[in-house]
């Protein structure tokens, strides 16, 4: 099986207002433009606490620890 090639996300906090962080998932795109894929809806008082909540997102977008977050390869889809 062919895996699709490993998806450049990154991680990082946003501090809208002075003392309210957000974890902010950010994903490159083949272009180099950096887009947003997920945030936290509620901040957090320490940014510490903001950034591994959003490493714990980013962890969910991974299905096998061994590979990272994958792109979904044109084989792995299931065929009809």
């Amino acid at each position: 099986m062919e895996m699709g090639h490993l998806r450049r996300i990154s991680v990082f906090v946003d501090e809208s207002e002075q003392g309210h962080f957000y974890w902010v998932l950010h994903e490159s795109t083949e272009g180099g433009v950096w887009t947003d894929i997920e945030s936290s809806v509620e901040s957090y008082d320490m940014w510490l606490d903001a950034f591994d909540a959003g490493c714990v997102a980013l962890l969910k977008l991974v299905t096998d620890e061994r590979i990272g977050p994958r792109v979904p390869s044109e084989d792995a889809a299931p065929r009809p």
